[in-house]
């Protein structure tokens, strides 16, 4: 079975399918849902046989296949997976169907914050399977410059998501999430090329393989410019502060599945090429500036705390929230401990799944109440429990609350960091602290409290815009709150979520087992300490 070109047709596959949808008649709507979700369904399955498949001890890359590209300049379309790859891979195969169950219907509960016409829905899921190809591709990518073939062509299918199916601001937060990328990705497309000229200097013939270019010895001062040149595309993908002011307009605007998958996957590109790229390729100008990058980790941990919790906007709270949890990231990556590290990538799949989760949560709670103030909402908790039991254990596991699945990742990150790092662990679990205020204010002023707000109604009789689930009615006054709680399709499209946050909480081993050895040859790269 471990023959088989798995990651080829994990691109393959949604890309195909994306091509299929497209070309679909129009009006074939439920058709386009269909198709989408049974490709997403099938990549899952191929993530999944593709971690069977893989020995955690055996080689470092598996899985792999290679064929060239461009002979003349060295390029292959090669592929393979370490352990790092293989569970943002099975992150990306768990949250694109979730997503595509979420935007099932034509209204806002799937799209965006505006109604749709049925006409953009085939566009829709076209644009969202080929997202999906170009994320596996980035991750799957062991050639460097196939690697930043896939970063830039995965913006493309994510601007016309925000752009065409976004809140109000959407072609404003379009333009400038691909703008900030772009100008990231160009700057790194001159590190690319630096890093081939360094080795048709070393090795003779110039080369975009990874295996080969690790091996390099690059002059002192050349491998600053060369790190600094990956680190700036990869910090503004994070993003890290100050390169973090594209995140909060392009979540807050883009669609609820696009918001997902924007935090959930596409800003995890950043830090996985830290430990993919920067650590490997720039041993020594990794350490010479990891003192600043801690900086920027803590400052953005506490910065963007502060900020979320002074946030009206649920949707730009949630953006905030991604960026103080990114710093923990960072911090653990720059702590150079594979036990920090090792934390560090769980946490990557751990905050796609909450922060994953939440964004769903809010945006079915927006569906209803058809604002995303968290003013305008009061006193659901009473009306919908299946909407705010859900809502509680997303912002539960977004504070990592013990027995959550974040509690393990940041407790790895600060236990692994204090050695190394004292000072700035000690900074960093300050934002530990906030989190627990901007959830818990957040979840207490939409759930609890007496019912106020845009889901109050004249008229009793008077049904909500969103569709489907249970209704239910509070006496007042002059004026009735109806709430429609989670129905049983929103109940499947949490469920899974739901269902990881606490498992992986209760039992992470399957996922650390296959991270470790592939972090543990990171910091064998660079020369850290194995803890």
């Amino acid at each position: 079975m471990s023959d088989l070109p798995f990651l080829l047709l994990m691109i393959a596959v949604p890309a195909v399918g994306a091509a299929v949808v497209a070309a679909l008649p129009r009006g074939r709507d439920q058709l386009a849902r269909q198709v989408a979700l049974g490709v997403s369904l099938l990549v899952l399955v191929l993530a999944v046989l593709a971690a069977v498949a893989f020995d955690t001890a055996g080689e470092r890359f598996q899985l792999t296949s290679s064929w060239t590209w461009i002979a003349d300049f060295g390029v292959s379309f090669a592929l393979g997976v370490d352990g790092i790859a293989l569970v943002m891979l099975l992150l990306i195969g768990v949250l694109v169907p979730v997503v595509i169950g979420a935007s099932w219907q034509d209204d806002a509960a799937g799209i965006g914050d505006v109604a749709t016409d049925k006409r953009s829905m085939k566009a829709y899921f076209a644009w969202l399977l080929l997202l999906e190809a170009m994320m596996v591709g980035v991750f799957a990518a062991t050639d460097v410059f196939l690697f930043y073939v896939f970063f830039e062509a995965m913006l493309v299918p994510m601007y016309f998501i925000i752009g065409s199916f976004g809140g109000p601001r959407r072609q404003y937060a379009a333009v400038k999430f691909f703008l900030y990328s772009l100008v990231g990705g160009l700057i790194m497309l001159a590190a690319v090329i630096g890093l081939y000229v360094v080795s048709n200097s070393q090795l003779g013939e110039g080369t975009f393989a990874f295996d080969a270019l690790r091996g390099l010895e690059i002059d002192p001062g050349v491998q600053k410019l060369l790190f600094l040149g990956f680190f700036i595309a990869f910090a503004i993908k994070a993003p890290l502060v100050p390169f973090h002011t594209w995140l909060p307009d392009s979540g807050s605007e883009a669609p609820i599945g696009g918001a997902v998958l924007l935090v959930g996957v596409l800003d995890k590109v950043g830090t996985f090429g830290f430990l993919r790229y920067c650590l490997p390729l720039f041993p020594d100008a990794s350490r010479f500036f990891a003192p600043y990058v801690l900086v920027l980790a803590v400052a953005g941990i506490l910065y963007a705390a502060l900020l979320a919790m002074g946030q009206s906007d649920m949707k730009r709270l949630v953006a905030y929230t991604s960026i103080s949890h990114f710093g923990f990231i960072a911090l653990g990556i720059f702590a150079f401990t594979t036990e920090a590290a090792t934390g560090a990538v769980l946490y990557m799949v751990n905050h796609g799944i909450a922060t994953g989760l939440l964004f769903l949560v809010v945006g079915m709670l927006i569906a209803r109440g058809r604002s995303r103030q968290i003013g305008d909402y009061g006193g659901v908790a009473a009306k919908a429990p299946l909407l705010a039991g859900v809502f509680l254990v997303a912002g539960l596991a977004s504070l990592a609350l013990p027995g959550t699945n974040s509690f393990v990742s940041e407790f790895l990150v600060l236990i692994g960091s204090f050695p190394t790092q004292p000072v700035f662990t000690i900074l960093a679990t300050a934002g530990i602290i906030l989190a627990a205020l901007y959830i818990l204010l957040m979840y207490q002023r939409t759930m609890h409290g007496p019912p106020r707000g845009v889901l109050l109604q004249e008229d009793p009789a008077e049904p909500l815009p969103a569709g489907g689930g249970a209704t239910a009615t509070l006496a007042a006054p002059t004026r009735s709150l109806r709430v429609l709680d989670l129905d049983r399709r929103e109940l499947a499209v949490v469920a899974p979520l739901v269902a990881l946050i606490i498992v992986l909480g209760v039992y992470p081993q399957p996922l650390l087992g296959l991270i470790e050895p592939a972090v543990s040859a990171t910091m064998s790269d660079l020369g850290g300490t194995a803890r």
